[in-house]
């Protein structure tokens, strides 16, 4: 009775461990994902983000099968589920989300881009559009251009969002409340990360919503992530 448990345990044990081994999933540094890549013949790298922001700058050689659509799934179950599978988006959680769907319909070997595009152009690697290098010019503010808006006796707080976040839409009403209600003592501007790439690196602005306070044009001020209102607030009556 008992050599019989323990042979019930024993075979439970390794079946567990060999499910564990079979299936794997990393989130990868920038460095170490792009690496990775290269040991692959054919990486399917896989871009979650929407078509528009594809269509900006991507990796190379990625597909992009946008997490937000219906047929997602029904995209993603048309790869190869036993060679490894590479996701990434801007910030790196809309490609956790997908690692994870990716995970529940069997998939063997799953990379993420731990920060997504924001930890890869930190990093300095490149990126490419359809038919251009992503290295032509930035049409976004220029550095000088930034420092101008924060040429104010009033306080200046700058929003740094994307149109796909959700955190960020969320803060954008009532932003642009405070932007009336305290327009004798603040300055609210609100700045497209993905419109504004080389200001966002030159910034280190590494996730979204990002909010940044200066006072006389010294940054006294900087939270990322969601914040409530009267959390704002009450930065702001402090300075």
């Amino acid at each position: 009775m008992k050599k019989s448990l323990f042979l019930s345990c024993f075979l439970l044990v390794l079946s567990f461990s060999t499910t564990l081994s079979a299936q794997s999933s990393s989130n990868l540094n920038a460095t170490s994902f792009s690496a990775k890549i290269k040991q692959i013949p054919i990486a399917q790298i896989i871009d979650v983000r929407t078509p528009g922001e594809f269509m900006q700058s991507h990796i190379e050689n990625a597909i992009n099968i946008n997490i937000s659509s219906n047929d997602f799934q029904q995209k993603i179950a048309n790869l190869n589920k036993n060679k490894a599978v590479f996701v990434y988006c801007l910030s790196g959680s809309r490609s956790s989300y997908a690692m994870n769907i990716l995970k529940s319909m069997g998939f063997k070997e799953i990379y993420n881009l731990a920060g997504g595009l924001m930890q890869w152009r930190a990093a300095n690697m490149s990126e490419t559009t359809d038919n251009t290098s992503s290295k032509q010019p930035d049409k976004g503010l220029t550095m000088a251009q930034y420092r101008a808006l924060l040429n104010s006796d009033k306080l200046v707080l700058v929003d740094f969002y994307a149109e796909w976040c959700a955190p960020c839409k969320k803060m954008k009403p009532y932003l642009d409340e405070i932007s009336l209600e305290m327009k004798d003592k603040v300055i609210v501007k609100r700045i497209d990360a993905d419109a504004n790439k080389v200001l966002a690196k030159e910034l280190r602005v590494d996730a979204l919503p990002i909010l940044l306070l200066y006072k006389g044009n010294k940054l006294v001020w900087t939270y990322k992530g969601y914040i409530s209102k009267e959390e704002v607030l009450k930065k702001l009556k402090m300075n």
